[in-house]
């Protein structure tokens, strides 16, 4: 099966963070205070999902207020902080929405998301993956992680499921957004 028809099936998309909705660097204050960056363009790449009635998620193993911060102004309710063990946060997606692993996607980009990566039915990798990802990945995008990568995927995920003409037009003809989900 080609990514065109795994992408076509997927409901519920799962993030990694660092290396995939960040460039990877973590930048630390003199007092410890944490930064991270985010790419506006891979936020309304999740917006668009959003709207068009694709659920998504975050499974990250480390624990950040600024995830927490990030998520909550992408509307990501689904949100697992501080947990290696990627699976339970998985299985408990799965089971929450009742979805099969072929209606699951996740990006990764490290070793700690192979796990869930061999699992479900659409395995990413953004282009700045390490290699073990990127072999077991059924797509990889063109752009890194933090640089327009989750854009890219939530933009090949809604042409496959023919919604992006929806989204297109919903901004030309300043469309409610509720005629982009039928």
């Amino acid at each position: 099966m080609n990514a065109i028809d795994r992408a076509s099936k997927i409901k519920l998309i799962i993030f990694d963070v660092d290396g995939v909705l960040t460039d990877g660097k973590l930048t630390l204050s003199a007092n410890g205070e944490l930064f991270k960056s985010f790419n506006v363009y891979d936020g309304m790449g999740i917006s668009l999902l959003h709207n068009a009635g694709i659920k998504t998620a975050i499974i990250t193993g480390r624990k950040s207020d600024i995830v927490k911060l990030r998520s909550e102004e992408l509307k990501i309710t689904d949100v697992y902080q501080g947990d290696n063990n990627k699976i339970r946060a998985f299985e408990k997606l799965q089971k929450k929405y009742e979805l099969s692993v072929d209606e699951i996607a996740y990006v990764g980009d490290d070793l700690l998301d192979l796990p869930i990566m061999t699992k479900v039915g659409f395995a990413c990798a953004v282009h700045n993956a390490v290699i073990d990802v990127k072999t077991r990945a059924h797509y990889i995008s063109e752009s890194d992680g933090g640089n327009g990568g989750v854009r890219e995927i939530a933009e090949l995920i809604l042409k496959a499921q023919n919604k992006w003409d929806a989204v297109i037009s919903s901004y030309l003809n300043l469309k409610p957004i509720e005629e982009i989900q039928q």
